[in-house]
């Protein structure tokens, strides 16, 4: 019987995976994602979605999905706490933060990737894996043997996929350490509400708040920085520093989830080793001030997604692959610098807090707090891709005469959005959509769409088009 070879194997089952999953599937590839745990986690380690990632979920049909269950949060988000004086005003119909806990968006994910028909299974632990010039061979640790051309480790912060690969991932230890708990309280919302303001002024690493059904989610300093990184959080101990921050425990019990995590800050010095490539918290791992963690993982997948099926279909330009290291390292990069930035200015020391208040001041001015908002929503980032102006950029969701821009980017293609009427595709339709009616805010004549949104091209003459279609979607079809 011959030995059935997958498309790719996708090692972690988590958002980032999942997200992968389905932008493969999109293009047809065969997917097979394995996932260590038997059931899915319980533990919030994500509170929700920033501005970047609602988009993606809006690009692919998603979005009422998440927020028919989430919460939206008018606003961005604030830099290591610092409220901007006056609401910040984005290049998005996503200004405000949703609201949502990471199991759920993981459930949303997973049942978005199987209606697309991705495999998943549970309770499979990869051991090991080799690879050769025409696949890789994955070994689960019950002793099966798997087979797929590609895999991608997304895995998480102890990646198996990347310490196998000798991938370097330099940046610094722990130094610090929190305990996170989602439990119900006997204190009243009152007292909650006072003692955390109170508690906040000189602690900023502490926090308490509502998570909905009743139930408070608290986040306090640990006593110290566990050497096993695996080491359960007690439910005493979570007690103990409430009370050492706040004088009191609010009656916690009935905790639905507890877990730790650190100011670990390290990053991937490469992508990918051969028919192997990793994404998500395997790439970057870093403090989860601004909540950008999961946010980054799921636009890695998006960014990697039709770049590999791409290489999978015989189709991908030479290099297309490698693009994904060149693009997402960077914006990886970008956010370990504002992780690092923030948790120095939570530091209760006089020097991070005087660099505090002078930001404090300087988010008077509305282009430094929009900076800092796009840094947390994810919207700034921008591509080097050669070109200027919108080159590189995405694009935000703009009205047509029939409809959205984002509403015509479902299949996961390429998108040619011309006002011009004098563009043409042809030799690249199979792989490119057409969209030729005027678009309400567009900033040139036409642009070209890669599958996540960015900016490939823009302007008016078929040259530079034609140029651009090569270099991105591959040779044109006679």
């Amino acid at each position: 019987m011959t030995e059935h070879v997958y498309d790719t194997i996708i090692v972690g089952g988590g958002p980032t995976g999942m997200m992968l999953a389905a932008e493969l599937r999109l293009h047809g590839a065969d997917v097979l994602v394995l996932e260590r745990d038997a059931e899915p986690t319980q533990l919030v380690r994500s509170l929700g979605l920033h501005a970047r990632s609602l988009e993606i979920m809006d690009q692919r049909g998603l979005l009422d999905r998440f927020l028919e269950l989430g919460t939206r949060y008018p606003g961005i988000g604030s830099f290591a706490g610092i409220p901007a004086p006056r609401p910040v005003v984005l290049d998005t119909a996503h200004g405000y933060t949703l609201g949502l806990p990471q199991p759920v968006t993981d459930r949303l994910l997973a049942e978005h990737a199987a209606e697309l028909g991705a495999q998943l299974r549970r309770g499979a632990e990869v051991a090991g894996f080799e690879q050769d010039d025409e696949g890789v061979t994955v070994s689960l640790a019950d002793g099966e043997r798997l087979r797929a051309r590609w895999m991608v480790g997304c895995d998480g912060g102890r990646s198996l996929t990347r310490r196998t690969l000798g991938i370097g991932f330099p940046g610094e230890a722990p130094t610090t350490e929190w305990i996170l708990g989602e439990v119900e309280v006997t204190a009243s919302a009152e007292e909650i509400a006072a003692i955390s303001e109170e508690v906040r002024k000189t602690h900023r690493g502490f926090g308490i708040g509502p998570a909905g059904e009743g139930r408070y989610r608290a986040v306090v300093p640990a006593a110290t920085v566990s050497e096993d990184r695996t080491t359960p959080s007690s439910l005493e101990e979570f007690r103990e520093q409430l009370r050492a921050y706040a004088g009191t425990d609010f009656g916690l019990h009935s905790p639905r989830s507890l877990s730790r995590f650190t100011d670990a800050t390290r990053l991937a010095d490469r992508y990918r080793v051969g028919r192997v490539l990793i994404a998500g918290d395997a790439t970057h791992v870093h403090p989860p001030l601004g909540g950008q963690g999961l946010n980054l993982g799921i636009q890695d997948a998006f960014n990697l997604g039709w770049k590999l099926a791409a290489e999978l279909s015989g189709r991908a330009p030479e290099g297309l692959l490698d693009t994904y290291f060149a693009e997402r390292h960077p914006a990886a990069e970008q956010v370990l610098t504002v992780t690092r930035a923030q948790s120095e200015l939570i530091d209760p020391a006089p020097g991070p807090q005087a660099v505090r208040r002078l930001l404090t001041e300087l988010m008077e001015f509305d282009d430094v707090a929009r900076f800092f908002a796009e840094k947390i929503a994810g919207t700034g980032v921008r591509y080097d891709l050669g070109g200027d102006g919108l080159v590189g950029r995405r694009m935000r969701d703009l009205p047509l005469t029939h409809g959205r821009l984002y509403e015509r980017m479902r299949d996961g293609r390429g998108l040619l959005l011309d006002e011009t009427g004098a563009l043409s595709l042809d030799g690249w339709t199979d792989r490119v959509d057409l969209v030729a009616e005027p678009a309400e805010g567009l900033e040139a004549p036409a642009v070209l769409l890669r599958p996540d949104g960015h900016v490939a091209w823009a302007g008016d003459d078929q040259a530079g088009l034609v140029e651009a279609l090569q270099r991105w979607f591959g040779r044109s079809v006679a």
